[in-house]
């Protein structure tokens, strides 16, 4: 069942986000996800392409803190939120 969140700017704190399972609680702490969640790429991606109407800016905002402590799953994330970006008009993310 889709969650349908409403519209609107999201930012994640790249000073909580040091793993990526903290990235995964930061998400469903954000758009307030149930219980099921998948907490990997294709749950995401599923997520912020289909179930979360736009338009839809996600700003994270510290990511050098981030992608200093999460290394690969930070390449592996933020890669996947810019495709997301390319496929989706009504999506933009940043990193600040």
């Amino acid at each position: 069942m889709p969650v349908r969140r409403s519209a609107g700017k999201y930012r994640l704190s790249g000073q909580s986000i040091r793993s990526l399972e903290e990235f995964y609680d930061e998400i469903e702490r954000l758009f307030k996800l149930p219980d099921g969640f998948g907490r990997n790429l294709d749950a995401l991606w599923d997520l912020l392409t289909t179930d979360i109407k736009g338009p839809l800016e996600l700003i994270w905002e510290a990511s050098a803190v981030s992608k200093k402590s999460m290394g690969k799953d930070f390449s592996r994330v933020s890669a996947l939120l810019r495709e997301i970006g390319e496929q989706r008009e009504d999506f933009t993310v940043s990193f600040r």
